[in-house]
């Protein structure tokens, strides 16, 4: 891997780590829909003028019935599963359970007959789903059902995510990256319309909150969307997966560090599992040498 590949992805990790704090700001004040619809409106708006800038064309109308797939899977139903669990449980808490997502990607190409589940595999995905459980008995969070379907719903959205991540990577070969990007979220945008202008008098316009919209939509998902995607067509997707495994580590320190969210050693167990059981369905080794790129 090129230093210009590892250094994007931490720097992905990192923003994608804020996001959930910055999720904690505005949910509360804007509500989760208006929040979902806002960031997807900004990150098409940034796309579409980066597409004017660089003189990309947009993908053939073919196309879009399938990137619109792409949209609802991978920003549309996660967007606003996590936007609203944001109103219940810390961030470090969402960070944790999206590390999840790689679970569900494994099992989507497996149904897609891309890979094969194997018992390592079967093992992971019931090593992850105990770290879940564990993570949410044992947090500084009190257990409720409240909390309970909070956690169900970023594991919902992380699920979203995996089995997206396979429409996600056939896309990035058939189309380019940034036009791609563009189209996806002008179609969430156009999803999320609707219900966020249904929703929009009760949100309350805190500087706080404009400004964690801001943030999320020009660059966690608009520029980063943009990164990844084109990181999806540079590098094998064993790389790309290990930013998942640097997220939850940003999510709970800018939780602990900016929203003062309480970060307690009892975390610690789910945490293990939930990045081991990554590690294993993935077959993420850290200690193990690359191989050598061509």
């Amino acid at each position: 891997m090129q230093t210009r590949h590892f250094l994007q992805l931490i720097a992905m990790s990192a923003l994608w780590g804020a996001s959930f704090p910055l999720l904690r700001i505005a949910s509360p004040a804007l509500g989760p829909w208006v929040v979902a619809a806002t960031r997807c409106t900004l990150a098409a708006i940034v796309l579409s003028l980066l597409m004017s800038t660089l003189r990309d064309r947009w993908p053939p109308r073919s196309a879009w019935p399938r990137l619109a797939l792409l949209s609802m899977l991978s920003v549309v139903i996660p967007f606003v599963l996590f936007n609203w669990a944001a109103l219940i449980i810390p961030s470090g808490y969402s960070a944790v359970l999206n590390a999840t997502a790689p679970l569900f990607g494994v099992m989507a190409a497996a149904l897609a007959g891309e890979e094969r589940l194997t018992r390592v595999r079967l093992l992971g995905c019931a090593v992850g789903f105990a770290g879940v459980a564990l993570l949410v008995q044992l947090g500084p969070v009190a257990v409720t059902p409240t909390v309970v379907l909070a956690a169900l719903a970023c594991v919902a959205a992380s699920a979203s995510y995996g089995f997206g991540a396979i429409l996600m990577k056939r896309a990035t070969m058939a189309y380019s990256p940034l036009p791609s990007s563009a189209v996806v979220h002008v179609a969430a945008a156009l999803i999320l319309v609707i219900p966020g202008g249904i929703t929009a008098p009760s949100a309350v316009l805190t500087p706080g909150a404009v400004a964690a919209v801001a943030v999320l939509g020009t660059l966690t998902s608009g520029f980063m969307y943009w990164i990844s995607m084109r990181l999806m067509r540079e590098i094998p997707a064993s790389a790309t997966t290990s930013a998942a495994f640097m997220i939850p580590l940003f999510g709970v320190t800018w939780g602990g560090l900016f929203l003062g969210e309480p970060v307690t050693a009892s975390m610690l167990p789910g945490c293990v599992l939930v990045l081991s059981a990554t590690a294993l369905i993935t077959g993420f080794n850290p200690f193990r040498a690359a191989p050598p790129e061509p």
